[in-house]
């Protein structure tokens, strides 16, 4: 997945074509999206086999994945234009779902018809694309979410459109009838009338699609939704679980519609690619995440099934983080502001650094160094997945181990939130500070896993055990000492921060073993695990550093930074700003 990131990464970046640039994107974001779910509804479908929705939820993930790999097929052979669609392609109209293009096209024929005098060919173009337009206008006028007001409104700019262009076309005939009571004036002035009906008509859309988006905003609450199916679901109450669904089913009817009528009055082609793939990203994704609810209502007792829920549940709150960021944009861009669409996963822009004082020329990592460090933060989120999987086994939630290991796998996953451009860590010394605490956490949990070991009588396993547990002061004293040892220049920087990630990735890899172990040992021989006085005021979260606002006290190492425009990463020494949109798919630049 990491490879074939980095090489459609590759392909995205040389593409001119900024639709079909869009749609590689898409296709990629799809992927990411895509990996921890097929990893959750796998192991749900290897651990109940005969379970149907388990088995809808994994074949789901397949098929939207089969289709992402299609289209970056078509992307990287073919360039990939979708096929026409309403009027054919010999009428010399270029079809589009985007209703903002059609409506620009009509304008631009209605204007081409002063040359024309509004002859024949001319004539059909437009009534043909006044059609197109007014089929469109049905995503408007037939949604349930419309207003009674604004569906009232289009209706009536459609059927003036029609009288206007009805007269143009009687000029038109009249002329071509060679009628001289038929002037150039009155050509112009039902030109002037049916620009002006098309401007109003484009501006309605706008004004009802936006209206639509505030609402279903203003009004609907997912995390309540969602937290009431992942209840009912959890309490095997299937009459319930089906009243919720189908809640959730007409919420996500309404979010397709907004996606699509989005996708209509979108005035940038990225922007319209971005809302066809919002709604078909949704209109998938809600059928697994209901399909792996009805899996845990008939395995209430099944912790991956309800970690397979977890992880779908995320997935369509980013999904609808995103759907809100591209209404946003959309609405920004119908105001009149100059905003550039940032592709999803796009590479630096030349000439854009964001507000930095110091304007740098950032230098490319060779392709080996970008595909080490995008591999080993994907890896690591991956095991703090099968970690948090492995200590909520645990019947004993409030255990030292069980504190200890979830507190490592949290910090482990704000590192890998590191290399996305996310989460609380912004700079390379916030990264190594975490990396610290991590280390001090992994000698913690070897003290109580050590105390646990003293308990165990001597057995095959217990040797395991005790192989792992040896590891854990190296990995913790290797790790130290890397965070420790100085750098200077962005080589040295960049090499750090690779080590530093490659030993925590390292540590939790021991710790993967060492727990799932520990709960054997603890489950067989009804040991008690380690849980004294002194182990309780200890298992408090260590601290996440004191993250500072600027970086007067960064030392000559610099920091990482990435402009919110270029989504690029750069060193500074004394500017800090939190990296955007930097994970396993995306280039990595370095200054």
């Amino acid at each position: 997945m990491v490879e074939l990131a980095h090489l459609t990464g590759d392909r995205q970046n040389d593409l001119k074509n900024e639709k079909v640039k869009a749609k590689m994107g898409a296709a990629r974001a799809v992927l990411e999206k895509s990996t921890m779910m097929l990893l959750t509804s796998c192991k749900t479908c290897l651990r109940h086999p005969d379970c149907q929705p388990a088995r809808d939820t994994r074949n789901g993930v397949f098929s939207s994945m089969r289709r992402a790999l299609v289209m970056i097929d078509d992307v990287i052979y073919d360039g990939y234009e979708p096929k026409p669609r309403g009027v054919t392609a010999q009428n010399g109209i270029s079809s589009s779902r985007n209703l903002h293009a059609v409506l620009q096209e009509l304008a631009d024929l209605v204007q081409t018809a002063r040359v024309t005098q509004a002859d024949a060919n001319t004539r059909r173009r437009m009534s043909a694309t006044l059609d197109m337009i007014i089929d469109s206008t049905q995503d408007f006028t037939d949604s349930a979410y419309t207003s009674h007001e604004h569906r009232e409104r289009i209706l009536n700019l459609n059927t003036r459109a029609k009288k206007e262009l009805k007269m143009l076309a009687d000029v038109g005939i009249s002329i071509d009838g060679g009628d001289t009571e038929a002037t150039e004036d009155q050509l112009g002035v039902c030109v002037l009338q049916l620009s002006q009906t098309i401007c109003d008509l484009r501006k309605q859309l706008q004004t009802t699609a936006l209206a639509q988006c505030n609402e279903i905003f203003r009004t609907i609450n997912d995390a309540s939704l969602l937290a009431s199916m992942k209840n009912a679901a959890a309490s095997g109450n299937l009459d319930r679980l089906e009243e919720k669904t189908n809640d959730f089913s007409e919420h996500t009817e309404q979010l397709q519609e907004t996606c699509r009528i989005l996708g209509h009055v979108a005035t940038l082609a990225p922007l319209a690619i971005s809302a066809d793939y919002a709604e078909n990203n949704l209109r998938t994704l809600a059928p697994q995440i209901i399909a792996s609810a009805l899996t845990v209502a008939i395995n209430p007792s099944s912790k991956i099934a309800k970690e397979s829920v977890d992880v779908f549940i995320d997935t369509w709150e980013s999904q609808m983080n995103e759907l809100s960021v591209l209404v946003k944009e959309i609405s920004d861009v119908l105001r009149g502001k100059n905003v550039e669409k940032q592709v999803y996963l796009s590479l630096p822009r030349p000439g854009k650094h964001g507000s930095s004082p110091k304007l740098v020329k950032p230098a490319k990592l060779d392709a080996e160094e970008q595909a080490k460090i995008a591999k080993l933060g994907l890896e690591m989120k991956l095991m703090t997945s099968e970690l948090d999987a492995e200590t909520d086994k645990w019947e004993e939630p409030d255990n030292d181990i069980v504190k200890r290991a979830k507190n490592m796998s949290s910090m482990a996953y704000s590192m890998y939130l590191f290399t996305r451009g996310e989460g609380l860590l912004k700079t390379t010394q916030d990264l190594f500070k975490q990396a610290e605490y991590f280390a001090e956490e992994g000698n913690k949990l070897y003290r109580s896993v050590k105390e646990f070991a003293l308990q165990v009588p001597d057995c095959p396993m217990l040797s395991d055990l005790v192989a792992h547990l040896e590891q854990i002061p190296t990995y913790c004293q290797q790790l130290n000492f890397t965070t420790k040892s100085p750098a200077s220049g962005k080589v040295a920087t960049f090499n750090k921060v690779d080590c530093t990630i490659l030993e925590t990735k390292n540590l939790m890899s021991a710790i993967g073993k060492l727990v799932p172990l520990c709960y054997s040992l603890a489950l067989k021989y009804q040991i008690v695990t380690p849980d004294s006085p002194i182990s309780k005021w200890r298992t408090a979260p260590p601290p996440m550093m004191d993250l500072r606002s600027n970086g007067d006290d960064l030392d000559s190492v610099g920091s990482y930074e990435s402009s919110r425009s270029s989504g690029s990463l750069l060193m500074s020494s004394s500017v800090q700003k939190p990296m955007q949109n930097l994970n396993a798919f995306e280039r990595i630049t370095i200054e």
